[in-house]
């Protein structure tokens, strides 16, 4: 039976390793929801950060409508998840940027390379992105 994850599981789940592809869901300007694969950091607060470029579809969408939802997922036996609904921020801080690029890339593509990849994200008509969660489910051995 699935149980809920405590806090702790959760920050590791979405923070820790094995460092997941979350999937943002954004609404189109018709309504309908897109998704699309991101790479993210958490912040102390629980806060989720990512870059994405501004004439994207999920760019320009959120830029329209804050709304998102991220999905998180262990696909292997017995399953577990967490998918978080928020509000989408734009951070026009160049500063913040970089540093935010940079923690993310070190985190996905490994400390070697993390200011190759801030530098590479941390230019004009890339977005800094915080999500803020309204609403958390995050539920661990789905299958038990």
């Amino acid at each position: 039976m699935a149980e809920r994850m405590t806090e702790d599981e959760l920050r590791t789940f979405i923070g820790g390793e094995p460092v997941r592809t979350a999937k943002l869901a954004t609404v189109c300007k018709d309504g309908r929801p897109h998704v699309a694969p991101i790479w993210v950091a958490l912040d102390d607060d629980g806060n989720l950060w990512f870059t994405t470029g501004s004439e994207t579809l999920k760019g320009t969408s959120l830029l329209r409508d804050p709304r998102v939802s991220i999905c998180f997922d262990d696909e292997r036996p017995p399953f577990s998840f967490v998918v978080i609904e928020g509000e989408a921020e734009v951070v026009d801080d160049d500063e913040l940027k970089l540093a935010w690029a940079t923690t993310i890339g070190g985190r996905y593509m490994g400390p070697d390379v993390a200011d190759a990849f801030g530098r590479r994200n941390a230019v004009p008509g890339e977005l800094l992105v915080k999500v803020t969660p309204t609403k958390t489910v995050a539920l661990k051995n789905v299958a038990d």
